[in-house]
């Protein structure tokens, strides 16, 4: 009895992942061929939201799509999900798909309102040594935690199995690839194409996005007598683009402090956390 419940409530979990995106092969009930579809999927388009998402222009690059092809593609995509405005009631009912994934500590999970947000970019910043990467790899461990029950019956790729995408650092090959001011306009350009893409994905999926920074010195600080003369990378690009951004700065020991630097719905808090052996963790007192 207690393993058909189980298996009840998994079927029930995996068909509100499904049901939360819809697959592009829906497009054929609506006269777009398989051979078309095919090209979609390999330039990465693979739901109807994704459609939506992309643009016409970026949509006719794509070889084998015509001009023609692409509105008819639009087409069908509109008559299977509407991608118009959303009432505030329609939007509150989609934020009710959000869900939030522990970071391995108490303290930083309050702070962040339950953890890593999904449908959103998450971007901690800090100095060397502050703990980005062991949050990373801590988010990484709590998310295969939570694949152990799907891991028996669902061992290849099906939607809703993946909650968490984690990029680590998302300016590290920025800073390698391109360098000096007169190739700052085509990294900045690159980089939002990036999290363009991220934040696509994040939404087309539900899944959350958690990014690292790095940090560095801010010429003009010690002239507006800041505390900190040192600020993330990446400029007002990264900027906008994340919708959480949590600072990181060493204390005491194995003691580290997160700040929220800026959020659209959280209070600037602070907590403390330690970075262990078994990764993140609250600091003891």
């Amino acid at each position: 009895m207690a393993d058909q419940v189980v298996v009840e409530e998994l079927d029930e979990e995996a068909e509100e992942d499904e049901s939360f995106f819809q697959d592009i092969d829906l497009l054929q009930n609506h006269g777009i061929n398989v051979a078309d579809i095919k090209k979609l999927k390999q330039a990465g388009i693979c739901t109807v939201k994704g459609i939506h998402m992309t643009t016409r222009r970026k949509m006719c690059t794509i070889k084998g799509i015509s001009e023609a092809k692409m509105e008819k593609i639009k087409e069908a995509a509109a008559k299977i999900c509407e991608s118009g405005f959303l009432t505030a009631l329609e939007y509150s009912e989609k934020r009710k798909e959000c869900f939030r994934i522990s970071t391995g500590s108490q303290e930083l999970d309050k702070l962040l309102g339950g953890g890593v947000e999904s449908m959103a970019i998450t971007e901690a910043f800090g100095e060397f040594r502050t703990g980005k990467t062991q949050i990373s790899h801590t988010l990484c461990g709590e998310h295969q935690y939570e694949l152990l029950d799907f891991v028996a019956a669902k061992f290849h790729e099906e939607p809703g199995v993946f909650k968490l995408l984690i990029v680590d650092s998302v300016m590290a090959l920025f800073r390698v690839d391109f360098s000096g001011r007169g190739e700052l306009a085509d990294r900045q350009q690159k980089l939002a194409q990036l999290l363009s893409r991220l934040q696509k994905i994040s939404e087309e999926y539900n899944v959350a996005v958690f990014i690292t920074n790095q940090m560095t010195s801010d010429p003009g600080a010690t002239m507006s007598f800041q505390a900190d003369p040192k600020k993330p990378i990446g400029g007002n690009i990264l900027a906008h683009a994340s919708t959480t951004r949590i600072s990181l700065r060493k204390g005491r020991a194995e003691l580290r402090i997160a700040k929220i630097y800026d959020s659209p719905d959280l209070p600037e808090n602070e907590a403390t956390y330690a970075i262990t052996a078994g990764g993140i963790a609250d600091a003891k007192e």
